[in-house]
């Protein structure tokens, strides 16, 4: 396995910052928990320039800053599904680092569903106690999850479009 190269290094670096910050700047908060943010853009864009090790690292960075910056630590377990499985889930974009549209969407859907699937296992194992009296635990994560990792999803994958169809270039490594 080869290292990374310091320019990749410099890029993961840099879009984990990007990410970090865009993650304090919502769009909408959760009562329980959960936002919509661009936090998912810069690790998707990464993924797509650098390809699925460059994604995960900077997926994991990201999770890592999340719960460290005002993260909510309930138990190891949690804390893995909530933060560094789900962040880290969004660096398999990467997968589709072949450049079309058609891969930006197919990362974009495998990324999300990912992050929402370790959020949703969170949500049944660690606050069923929230769902309303007879509302199934597993309805309940899965829409309150649903409601801001879908939104954020799309706002991430449109402006993904705007940077493919406008700036192209940036997803090429030279």
């Amino acid at each position: 396995m080869s290292r990374f190269s310091t320019r990749e290094l410099t890029e993961i670096a840099l879009m984990t910052a990007l990410a970090s910050v865009l993650d304090r700047l919502k769009l909408f908060e959760m009562p329980q928990g959960g936002s919509i943010t661009l936090v998912m853009l810069p690790i998707l864009f990464i993924a797509f320039r650098r390809g699925l090790r460059a994604g995960l690292l900077t997926g994991f960075l990201v999770g890592l800053i999340q719960l460290l910056i005002g993260g909510y630590f309930l138990n190891p377990l949690q804390v893995l599904f909530d933060y560094l499985l789900a962040m880290t889930a969004v660096g398999t974009a990467g997968l589709f680092r072949n450049k079309s549209l058609k891969n930006l969407f197919a990362g974009t859907l495998l990324a999300s569903a990912l992050r929402l699937l370790s959020n949703f296992i969170s949500g049944v194992v660690y606050y069923g106690s929230y769902a309303p009296k007879g509302t199934p635990v597993w309805l309940y994560s899965l829409l309150y999850n649903s409601s801001y990792i879908l939104p954020a999803a799309t706002i991430s994958f449109l402006v993904l479009v705007l940077l493919w169809k406008f700036q192209r270039q940036l997803f090429e490594v030279k």
